[in-house]
């Protein structure tokens, strides 16, 4: 599957570039999938490793990690990088979907 085709293979995909030697990535996946578990039926989320995912993150302008990118029928709608609550992160999440 195509990154394009990943991203619009649900109404609303959100995408996580991560890297594994990145502290701010390792503390987030309990938070997203906490959040995936909290959505699940109502959001798809991806969770892509930058270093064996480097095109789709090049193509995407991917500077940092975690970067999070939320589409909604294969368009972007909302995107932010960083460590975050998970209150926000759900937050951001809900007002996109």
């Amino acid at each position: 599957m195509t990154y394009d085709q990943m991203k619009a293979s649900a109404e609303n995909v959100l995408v996580e570039f991560y890297a594994t030697w990145c502290p701010h990535c390792k503390a987030m996946a309990p938070v997203v999938e906490e959040i995936g578990e909290m959505l699940e039926g109502k959001v798809k989320i991806v969770q892509l490793d930058v270093d064996s995912n480097s095109e789709a993150a090049d193509a995407e302008e991917v500077t940092g990690t975690p970067t999070f990118i939320l589409y909604k029928n294969g368009k972007q709608v909302w995107r932010e990088s960083g460590e975050m609550s998970g209150e926000l992160l759900l937050h951001k999440i809900m007002t996109h979907i």
